[in-house]
């Protein structure tokens, strides 16, 4: 059953500011070829997003990014200020993070895992954070932003796509249903990281078909770890 969603109020605020796009490209990096999609730019909509992702992207790695429940990133804008004052020597453009949507009122705090929005004429469905891998540090040229964006949890938001549309920038994110359950990302993200103060939580995301098999198979093999006798089918 759907319920008003926190900050309905601020709708007006929840919008796209940037589409962000990019095929894979093979650079030299730490003496060897590595093919990657990390790089996206801003791009003119309206721009169609179909099942696995928008047009005109392209993941390299399809073992651990796009697919099903990554088909499209999104990444806040207000984190860009953080990311400027602790990196201040960097140009951080639009996109530098690998999103695909530059987002403006929708943060981690706010979205659940199982929530679904409306985004132009496409209807979107929260699943789970962004865990960083090397690549990351390959497109910043600096090894220590995986830790860095780890310990942030400033992890920007994985979304399936429930119907597919066409989005544009300046498109509004509409709430169309809140999971009763409310696991926020910002909760995923603590539990990854500090998984004994968060037992609580692993339990609770373990209730939402919404988490994919990776996040249930860690919290799941965590809770084991620390003598939890939850167990879930």
């Amino acid at each position: 059953m759907n319920r008003t969603y926190p900050g309905n109020e601020r709708r007006e605020r929840m919008r796209i500011v940037s589409l962000n796009v990019g095929l894979p490209r093979t650079i030299f990096w730490k003496n060897r070829e590595v093919t990657t999609g990390i790089f996206k730019e801003a791009v003119k909509g309206p721009v169609a997003l179909r099942r696995f992702n928008l047009d005109g992207d392209r993941q390299a790695d399809l073992e651990n990014h796009g697919g099903k429940v990554k088909a499209v990133y999104a990444y806040p804008s207000e984190h860009y200020e953080s990311w400027g004052n602790e990196l201040p020597e960097m140009k951080l453009p639009w996109g530098v993070f690998g999103e695909n949507l530059t987002t403006e009122g929708l943060r981690e705090e706010s979205a659940h895992i199982g929530d679904q929005f409306r985004i132009g004429t496409a209807v979107v469905l929260v699943t789970q954070p962004r865990l960083p891998c090397y690549k990351l540090g390959l497109r910043f040229g600096r090894d220590d932003i995986v830790k860095r964006f780890l310990e942030s949890k400033r992890s920007g938001i994985y979304f399936s796509v429930v119907e597919e549309g066409l989005i544009n920038t300046g498109d509004a994110i509409v709430p169309l249903h809140v999971e009763q359950n409310g696991v926020t990302v910002a909760d995923i993200n603590r539990a990854y990281v500090n998984a004994r103060e968060n037992i609580p939580v692993m339990r609770r995301a373990l209730e939402l078909k919404a988490l994919p098999p990776g996040f249930r198979s860690h919290f799941r093999e965590q809770l084991t770890s620390l003598g939890d006798d939850y167990s879930v089918e």
